[in-house]
């Protein structure tokens, strides 16, 4: 059975990540921070289970999450959280849009338009 098939454990707290909206490999995927080529291979971790990446969503479905010290958004430059949140919370929502996609959705879609267009700018280039 492929990995896909048999779901994804999180490397932080070992419990199944079932709902693509709890995903951090796939947001991460979503908003072009990971490969498509490595995600049957890439950690997996709950939303949760990764503050520093999580702690940047700002939708109303989801409760926030601080992070304690150096990688605390607070402490970080305000234009750089910015920039951060609207693309990790543009993830998050496409996570939410596939979910109520179905199965109907090739996992090469998956990603925002701009990634997207990005990652077939690369399998054109020489």
């Amino acid at each position: 059975m492929a990995k896909c098939d048999q779901g994804y454990r999180c490397d932080v707290c070992g419990e199944d990540v079932v709902d693509i909206t709890d995903s951090g490999l796939y947001l991460r995927y979503v908003i072009g921070w990971s490969d498509p080529e490595t995600l049957h291979v890439a950690p997996e971790r709950h939303l949760r289970c990764d503050p520093t990446l999580s702690q940047f969503i700002v939708d109303p479905d989801f409760t926030p999450v601080e992070v304690a010290g150096g990688f605390d958004k607070r402490r970080m430059d305000r234009e750089f959280v910015s920039a951060r949140e609207q693309l990790v919370t543009r993830g998050f929502q496409r996570l939410r849009e596939l979910h109520g996609a179905g199965d109907g959705v090739s996992v090469l879609d998956y990603p925002l338009p701009e990634v997207v267009e990005l990652l077939r700018r690369k399998a054109d280039s020489p």
